[in-house]
């Protein structure tokens, strides 16, 4: 892992020194650019954060098909996840196939701080990570997002930036969850992943919905 110290001046870059350190000097390597850069200077960037409003549904999931194979339950599940600007939208539909009734819902919460936007109200980013069962090590769990790459959910909201910005916003923030002695001094109040589990049954649907404090939690309903 590389480490940079650079000093930066009208028209162009100057680089001090280069030593063994953290990923954030590959990035500025890669595109002549900091993701601290682009967090506290960038006013695009800025306005697109903005322009996220209140969420409340992220996504459902429901059984398709729940069997007793030779002693081991099994359990098909449908996930979905849905738009930012209307929870009737899916960005990303798929089933699962895991051991047992116990299915876990993995996401990394991304949220911004009160002076980071011009109305002090602070916004956050749910980006859902993996599903995996009671029997499955996280690791080992389906993905939903990949890592480092822009989340369909949220395709659209940088459109004003160049697409290296875009590319370097999106590959940083999910790391910066291992800098958090520096999230304050990017704007950013707490990058924490969080998981909610549930037993699945048949005839129910499992809503997850966002608390004001950014916790991703299931409300239950009949699937009618």
């Amino acid at each position: 892992m590389l480490s940079l110290s650079a000093k930066f001046f009208w028209g162009g870059i100057s680089v001090a020194g280069i030593a063994v350190g953290g990923i954030l000097g590959v990035a500025f390597l890669k595109t002549g650019l900091t993701i601290q850069a682009l967090l506290t200077e960038n006013k695009e960037l800025k306005q697109a954060i903005e322009n996220l409003t209140d969420e409340d549904q992220i996504g459902y999931a429901k059984v398709v098909h729940q069997s007793d194979e030779s002693g081991k339950l099994l359990t098909t599940l449908k996930f979905v996840e849905t738009s930012r600007d209307d929870p009737l939208d899916i960005v990303f539909n798929s089933e699962f196939t895991i051991e047992g009734s116990v299915v876990h819902f993995d996401a990394l919460i991304v949220k911004f701080s009160d002076e980071f936007v011009s109305d002090g109200k602070a916004r956050s980013l749910y980006l859902w990570r993996r599903v995996y069962g009671e029997h499955m090590a996280p690791n080992d769990g389906f993905p939903i997002e990949v890592h480092g790459r822009e989340p369909e959910r949220y395709r659209g909201l940088l459109a004003r930036l160049p697409i290296n910005q875009r590319e370097l916003f999106w590959s940083e923030i999910w790391d910066l969850a291992h800098e958090k002695q520096r999230l304050k001094e990017y704007g950013i109040e707490a990058v924490f992943g969080t998981a909610v589990y549930s037993e699945l049954r048949p005839g129910l649907v499992y809503i997850f919905k966002v608390s004001a404090t950014g916790q991703v939690y299931p409300e239950i309903i009949p699937d009618l």
